[in-house]
This record gives structure tokens, C-alpha cells and sequence, in this order.
């Protein structure tokens, strides 16, 4: 109960403390001085001794330990204002610490509910009758139709259509299915009707081991100990054992008070803490979101950054690039072209509507759709053939020399394109791809910069796309062809090697990826999964950012060591000198006491003025 409320607990503590100090000093109160910071030392207290006795329990001397006999010892020479402070910073360290992790099991949740939950199976009869997607098994044909997902992992049977694999390949362009391709449960069927025998279903599909990669990878990392924890494995007992032997020596019981109260580590409780609220406040002011001193320890140390593509380090957004008009009016030409895209929804046609922007547009007077290839269109007296170069095969337009080498140049560089003749002529071509996000070459070279020594990039794509995408912003390594047990087991090899490894990504195909990793980075505007498994966040997915976070990262852990060299070397200078100097005594003490805490607090402070020279 007492530590279910370990936050109310805080605040309790900081209103009392709030209180005692403006009843003394705003009013000469020092009755209600001396019970306010009692009663916060007791409820404070509370909470942290119930913690150290589960330590004492698995025989691990932990800082609570310490701090729970400071606090007694404090009391027994009615030093309460010393007692409350240590065990207000304490609690309120710990919350800041828990605040911004454990947040898996939501995006265990979120994945789960993506998951497709019927199947139109087909049935003894020949009919196809809709059924749990449990009820499936391998084997079996399943029924899929336009807007819905795939069910099963398994191959097409019969029929045609675009599937959207974002969800498994995080790719943005749909991929054309026919008869023996595969296709992946939770992708959606985007047009087209297609028949499919079940391959793979249940936990066994490859959306299924998403979630389980998921589950899997984020249980691995919570293991990771604190740094001030494994510090106080020796700090804490040098401390008790110190005091004892003075009193042993010494017989003095106030002396050996004086030592524990000197010794409990005030700076060192609060140093931690507040470099890392003062480098998370400094992220969230330029749109990084760091999730806790942990993560930042981790990313300050990363030696490899495995990129996914689309969506990452492109825009995830299909766009005209490229286009060249080979007869005819520009703006007619242009306007038709238009018309006749405005039917389809399909991305590339978008691409081509979103690019040409604001024109006349004609009447369609039929339209048909040919699967896998385009849009044949009759509109203001002319036959529009709108789609692929097979299509233009097929429709017997003339592709001459000039314009097979323009066709060959634009698909060199990634392109994929869109044909448009008129009456027989063609008039148009265009190249349509995921650009490259603006500065992002600029960024990654800071990243080096900062020590970074392997830049990768993993992609569903195709190997020559990605291939030109490595080259074009100077990537270490390239990968193509890559499904989401792909990327893990590639990263699980780097991590083998002794690399430290952060993964950015924006889809839930990433999510095993992110959770692996030591440090998973998503792209704001990615999926909810992919942000929840995620331990930094690159608000409004803004590449630029990436840089800032990881210098952020290294200035918060060189500011957390320093505040830790304060708060040990104060204490050692206060223990040195209530041995060795005539002039130390207890108010002295916690005058540099506090001091200390002061200066780390200053020190952690500066964090919220960093920028990335």
C-alpha cells in the first residue's frame, strides 16, 4: 500500500517541506517548522525503509539502506530539516526516474488489436462463409476482398491485386499480387479480389512474430541495473561499516551519527536525477523524447545506427521527381493526364494529381482499369493510356530510342514511372519515388562526428533502390529485401560483435527491431507501436533532430559523472575533515552539505542550455 504511493508520498513531502520553511522564516513559526519536516520524515521515510528491507531480504545493501539509518540518526540529534530534504530527494529521484519507463505492455496491446480477427473461408460447399481467424487452418482457401486484411501468411491462388504491406515491410508503394505470390497476414488488400491458400496462421504468420519479437526483446532489457545502484554495492557498506568503527573506537554516538548524516549521499541521490531531467527537458524542448536515465546512458555510448528506409530516412510519401514532355501542350497535356489520375486512388496516381496541382479538368467518358498495368480512358474525343511500360507495350504505343534511354535512366535512379499517350502518341513520362529527407546526408555526417563509426540501412525494397539511397547520403552498409525477423536476427549479429546498436524506424514492422536494440529511435509520426516499443522519440519525425539527441545523450552522462565526482568528493571532504580539522562541526557540515547538493543541481541546470555546436 505505502509503496503504491510513493508519489503521493512526494508531494506529501514537498508541501510539508514547503511549509515548515515559510512558517520559520515568513512567520517565526518554529513549532509548526519542527512537526512540517517531522511528519515529512516519517511518511518519507516510510516508503524508503520498506524498500531497504526488501533489500536487506535478498542480502543487497542498498542506498535505501543508508539512507533509512541517516534518517533515524538525523532524528535521534533532532536534526529533522536534514532528515526530510534527504528523504524528499530521494523519493522525488526515483519518481523521475520511473516516469518515463515500462511502458511496453501497451504496445504488446496495440499490436494485438491490429491483428486480423475473421477470414471468409471457404466451406465444403465451394461457398465462403465468414469465421474466427482461429478457425483457420493451413490449407485452407480464404476469400480476401478490396479494404480487407489478409488473414493468414499464404499464396494467391487465384486473381489480382495491390496489397499494402506497410505493416510487415513498412514499404509505401503497394505491391502487385498474382497467381503464386505470397502474400502476409495484417497487410491490406488496397484493390483487387484475390483467393488465397493458407500457409502460415495464427502465432505462426509473420505478423504473429512481430508481436512475440516484440514481447521477447523488451523482456530482455529490463534487466539493465542503475549505475547508482551498482555504486552503492560499495559506497553504502563503506559508509555503515566507517560509522561503526567510530563508534567502537570512539564510543561517541553522536560522532558516529554525525558520519552517517555527513556520509548519506544527498548530492549523489539528486546529482543523477537532475542531469537527466535537465537533459530530458532540454530533448522535449527540441523535439527529442528521451525515456529515462537509462536509455540516455545507453544511447550515449552507441557505436552503430541501423536505419529503416522508408518513412526514416525518405518522407514515406511517393512523389514526381522527374518528368519529361515529349509532344503536345505542356498544361493540356498536364490537364488530361490529371483527369484521368483523379480516378484511381491508387499512390502513384496521387503522386501524379498532388504534382501537377490545381488545372482544367475534363470529363471522363469511360474508364477501364487494367490490373497490374494502368488506366485506359476515353475523355474529350482522345484515347488516354495512363500506367506502366507494359501496358504501353500493350497498347501498342511507340517507345522510341530516346525515350527507352530516358525510361532506363529514370528507373537507374530508383524511379518508378508513369507512361501517358494520347491517340496512340506518347505524350508524358514520369518518375515517381520516396524522396530522400532534406539534410539528411548533412545529419548523418554529424552523427559520425560525434562517433558513430557504422550507419546501415535495412529496407523491404528492393537491393538497387536501397543501394542508391546508401550512396546517394553516404551509408556504411545497405540491405535490401529485408522482413522484419530479418532486421532482428542482422541486428542481433551486430550486437554479437560487441556493437552497440540503435535501430530508428516508424512502423510496426519495426517494432521487434526497436525493442532489440539497445536504443530504439522512432519518427514521431509513425506508428503508435513503433513510438510506445521506442526509447527515444523524434517528434514531427524530423531527421534533424537525431543529431541534437545524440550529442544530448553524450553531454547528459558527461554532466551526470561530474555531479557524481561532486557529491562523492564533498562527502569524502566532509568525513576527511570531521577527523582532521578543529574547525568542522555539524552546522558547518550540512552548510557544505547542502552547498553540494546546490552545485549539482546548478551543474545538472546547464544541460537546459545545450545545442549541438
Amino acid at each position: 500500500m505505502i509503496l503504491s504511493r510513493k508519489n503521493h508520498i512526494t508531494l506529501m513531502s514537498l508541501i510539508l517541506i514547503v511549509t515548515a520553511f515559510i512558517s520559520k522564516l515568513g512567520f517565526g513559526n518554529t513549532e509548526i517548522f519542527l512537526w512540517a519536516l517531522v511528519i515529512a520524515s516519517v511518511i518519507g521515510v516510510a516508503p524508503i525503509s520498506i524498500q531497504a528491507y526488501q533489500a536487506l531480504r535478498v542480502k543487497v545493501v542498498s542506498i535505501d539502506v543508508l539512507v533509512t539509518i541517516a534518517v533515524v540518526g538525523a532524528f535521534l540529534i533532532r536534526n529533522f530539516e536534514e532528515s526530510a530534504i534527504v528523504t524528499f530527494l530521494f523519493l522525488f529521484g526515483a519518481y523521475l526516474e520511473q516516469r518515463t519507463l515500462n511502458k511496453t505492455r501497451s504496445a504488446i496491446k496495440e499490436l494485438t488489436e491490429m491483428a486480423p480477427e475473421s477470414a471468409l473461408k471457404q466451406m465444403d460447399n465451394g461457398e465462403f462463409e465468414m469465421v474466427e481467424v482461429d478457425e483457420v487452418d493451413v490449407g485452407d482457401i480464404l476469400l480476401v476482398k478490396t479494404g480487407a486484411k489478409v488473414p493468414v501468411d499464404g499464396t494467391v491462388v487465384t486473381g489480382e491485386g495491390h496489397i499494402n504491406e506497410a505493416s510487415i515491410t513498412g514499404e509505401s508503394l503497394p505491391v502487385t499480387k498474382k497467381k503464386d505470390s505470397k502474400v502476409f497476414a495484417g497487410t491490406i488488400l488496397e484493390n483487387g479480389t484475390l483467393q488465397i491458400i493458407a500457409d502460415r496462421v495464427g502465432e505462426d504468420t509473420t505478423f504473429g512474430k512481430i508481436i512475440e519479437l516484440v514481447e521477447e526483446a523488451q523482456d530482455s532489457k529490463s534487466e539493465a541495473e542503475r549505475f547508482i545502484d551498482r555504486f552503492s554495492k560499495y559506497y553504502t557498506p563503506a559508509v555503515l561499516v566507517l560509522s561503526f568503527i567510530v563508534w567502537l573506537v570512539s564510543r561517541d554516538i553522536e560522532l558516529a551519527i554525525t558520519i552517517l548524516v555527513l556520509g548519506c549521499p544527498g548530492a549523489l541521490v539528486i546529482g543523477v536525477p537532475v542531469s537527466n531531467v535537465a537533459g530530458i527537458g532540454n530533448g522535449a524542448k527540441h523535439g527529442v523524447l528521451l525515456k529515462g536515465s537509462e536509455v540516455i546512458r545507453d544511447f550515449s555510448r552507441v557505436d552503430t545506427i541501423v536505419f529503416d528506409k522508408t518513412g526514416t530516412l525518405t518522407i514515406g510519401n511517393p512523389k514526381v521527381v522527374d518528368h519529361i514532355i515529349y509532344s503536345g501542350s505542356s498544361d493540356e497535356v498536364l490537364s488530361y493526364l490529371s483527369s484521368v489520375e483523379k480516378e484511381s486512388d491508387h499512390p502513384l496516381a496521387n503522386a501524379v494529381v498532388e504534382y501537377i496541382g490545381d488545372t482544367k479538368t475534363h470529363l471522363i467518358e469511360k474508364t477501364d482499369v487494367i490490373k497490374g498495368g494502368g488506366i485506359v480512358a476515353k475523355i474529350g474525343g482522345h484515347r488516354m493510356v495512363v500506367g506502366n511500360v507494359a501496358l504501353m507495350e500493350r497498347e501498342n504505343v511507340t517507345l522510341n530510342k530516346k525515350v527507352r534511354e530516358d525510361i532506363s535512366k529514370m528507373q537507374s535512379a530508383g524511379n518508378s514511372l508513369v507512361l501517358a499517350s494520347m491517340d496512340g502518341e506518347l505524350k508524358v513520362l514520369m518518375g515517381i519515388r520516396d524522396p530522400i529527407r532534406p539534410g539528411v546526408k548533412k545529419d548523418l555526417q554529424k552523427l559520425k562526428k560525434l562517433g558513430v563509426k557504422n550507419l546501415v540501412v535495412l529496407s523491404g525494397d528492393n537491393q538497387e533502390t536501397v543501394d542508391l539511397v546508401a550512396k546517394e547520403i553516404g551509408l556504411t552498409e545497405a540491405h535490401g529485401h529485408m522482413l522484419p525477423n530479418d532486421k532482428q536476427d542482422y541486428i542481433k549479429e551486430l550486437q554479437a560483435k560487441g556493437q552497440i546498436v540503435a535501430f530508428v524506424g516508424d512502423g510496426v514492422n519495426d517494432s521487434p527491431s526497436l525493442a532489440l536494440a539497445q536504443i530504439g529511435i522512432a519518427m514521431g509520426s509513425g506508428t503508435d507501436v513503433a513510438i510506445e516499443t521506442s526509447d527515444v522519440v523524434l517528434m514531427n519525425s524530423d531527421f534533424g533532430r537525431l543529431p541534437h539527441a545524440l550529442g544530448l545523450a553524450k553531454a547528459t552522462v558527461n554532466n551526470m559523472h561530474q555531479n557524481i565526482l561532486i557529491a562523492i568528493g564533498a562527502v569524502l571532504i566532509l568525513l576527511v575533515s570531521v577527523f582532521f580539522s578543529e574547525w568542522m562541526n555539524m552546522a558547518i557540515g550540512m552548510l557544505v552539505h547542502e552547498a553540494s547538493i546546490l552545485v549539482v543541481i546548478l551543474n545538472g541546470m546547464r544541460l537546459l542550455g545545450y545545442k549541438l555546436r
